[in-house]
């Protein structure tokens, strides 16, 4: 997946907590946002499971992001932010 479709899908991921859906299980995610936007973190627990997706997104001054997972690979975390749908309130 390329970094655009990352970026846009993390983008679009509401702040705060929020439960969705991803390969038809459940989590809890929670995304915060640095108030000057150079910081993005999420952490995410399946609901029923023992899943968990979670990194920290840095953008440093040229622009570029760079990812740094937490303890799993970044193609994992990219598939999430792509994946997961947030539910319907």
């Amino acid at each position: 997946m390329g970094c655009d479709k990352f970026e846009w899908a993390l983008a679009n991921l509401p702040q705060g907590y929020t439960e969705g859906a991803f390969m038809g299980r459940r989590y809890g995610v929670t995304l915060r946002r640095s108030k000057d936007g150079r910081r993005t973190s999420l952490f995410a627990r399946e609901l029923s499971g023992k899943d968990i997706v979670s990194f920290n997104l840095y953008r440093i001054r040229t622009g570029k992001a760079v990812l740094k997972p937490c303890e799993m690979s970044s193609e994992k975390v990219a598939a999430f932010v792509s994946g997961f749908t947030p539910s319907a309130h």
